[in-house]
């Protein structure tokens, strides 16, 4: 099932004729209405109508988190702030805020993007959706909430939190698709276990889930807890919001709607493209955001693109989860670690519940990695020589993965912080 056949199985050459015709006017629209960009252009001698082929977009200046905490508020709209209807901003807690604003073609772009990804995953104008996802100045409530009115879906507003509340809904309104953090969702499951409903007789058909990175084995294990297809969402608050690019039914990877969102991949050292899927720092373009166009946004997110044809037969490329950020990696005695590392090697060994932490301390010159994961409650019952074993178990899987050594501590069950929200799986003591 497709939502905009016309547009998600476009061929590559008009594909490729349209972005170059959008790429050319939000250009040109950046340059004359955001005083940011005119500068940036000046400073390197460059005029919109040096655009003039697709390639040409590596002539552009790129646009960092930076940039637009700089713009704070409103120096990044391209129209009068009288015709933005709504904004939206990051948490700011390693800053100013980003500030996003959206006129009213914005956000029925926004509902566009969305009803294509839940038609993804097979939702129709009969399904009850679960939004678990923040509401407020959090992007992440609204562009499903659009998403799923465009539909015509039923829409259930519940926001974050409440979870005994979330599991009563969940059974009471007969919900076919949740969305949520991946943490979360464990979590939800988790608390529905405990007051003896399982998730799995519920009368979903699908689950949607973004807003953090995830490895395949936290996949599974959700699919596991709640017998159902869980489907990846991408998007960032700079770029729309939620719906930059959405799974199908294959789970190869997440369709990019390209005539909305030009896609590159760069090294994030040298700045320059690489081949197409070979990893790197995602870079998007906003082709035609009215409200607050984003030219080469830096999105320190790492990814590969892949222009593979897939059977669900949309033609929009594809790119991988998200395995990490540049922002976020660890750099461990000259090693590079990303968290997702070690949640695989983790979640690979039976007996461990799906919550961890990561605690990065230097105590006499040298970084040390400690990894608190929950053991089970049958397996905390088990022996001390068990728990060693164990123990042990995991330090060589997390170390065959990452290529260093790590102390692993298991904790008692339900020990781990839950969180409603993104949950915090690294904790940098080193500064401290």
């Amino acid at each position: 099932m497709i939502w905009n056949e016309e547009a998600e199985c476009i061929a590559k050459d008009e594909l490729e004729q349209l972005q170059l015709e959008r790429l050319q006017e939000i250009v040109k629209v950046a340059y004359e209405n955001v005083p940011y960009y005119r500068k940036k252009f000046d400073d390197i001698k460059l005029k919109p109508e040096d655009i003039q082929t697709l390639k040409d977009i590596e002539k552009l200046p790129f646009t960092t988190k930076n940039d637009l905490r700089e713009a704070y508020p409103f120096g990044m709209f391209a129209v009068p702030r009288k015709d933005i209807i709504e904004v939206h901003t990051s948490s700011g807690t390693t800053g100013k805020p980003v500030v996003s604003g959206y006129t009213q073609k914005d956000i029925d772009i926004w509902s566009e993007v969305m009803a294509r990804g839940l038609t993804m995953m097979g939702l129709t104008d009969e399904d009850i959706i679960q939004n678990t996802h923040g509401y407020g100045l959090f992007t992440g409530g609204f562009g499903v909430h659009y998403g799923a009115q465009k539909i015509g879906a039923t829409v259930i507003p519940i926001s974050t939190g409440q979870t005994k509340r979330q599991i009563e809904i969940l059974c009471d309104f007969g919900s076919t698709l949740m969305i949520f953090t991946p943490s979360y969702g464990l979590y939800l499951a988790e608390v529905a276990n405990s007051e003896g409903i399982d998730p799995k007789k519920s009368n979903l058909k699908a689950v949607g889930f973004g807003a953090e990175m995830w490895t395949e084995e936290m996949r599974q294990e959700i699919e596991r807890r709640y017998g159902v297809p869980a489907f990846n969402i991408y998007g960032l608050t700079e770029i729309m919001g939620p719906g930059v690019a959405i799974e199908c039914d294959q789970k190869s990877g997440l369709h990019v709607f390209e005539d909305h969102f030009y896609p590159e991949i760069i090294n994030s050292e040298t700045l320059e493209p690489v081949p197409l899927g070979e990893k790197g720092e995602l870079v998007l373009t906003t082709l035609t955001r009215e409200g607050m166009p984003i030219i080469r946004f830096r999105t320190k997110d790492i990814t590969a693109l892949k222009n593979d044809k897939c059977d669900c037969g949309r033609t929009f490329i594809k790119m991988e989860r998200i395995t990490g950020r540049t922002d976020d990696m660890l750099k461990i005695r000259g090693v590079s670690v990303f968290p997702s590392q070690i949640e695989k090697a983790l979640l690979n060994i039976d007996g461990l519940e799906p919550h961890y932490q990561i605690i990065v301390t230097r105590p006499h010159l040298m970084d040390e990695l400690e990894v608190r994961v929950e053991a089970s409650p049958k397996l905390f019952s088990d022996e001390v020589k068990e728990l060693i074993g164990i123990k042990n178990r995991i330090e060589s899987y997390i170390e065959d993965e990452i290529g260093l050594r790590v102390n692993v501590t298991l904790v008692e069950p339900k020990t781990i912080p839950r969180s409603e929200g993104k949950a915090v799986r690294v904790i940098d003591k080193r500064e401290i």
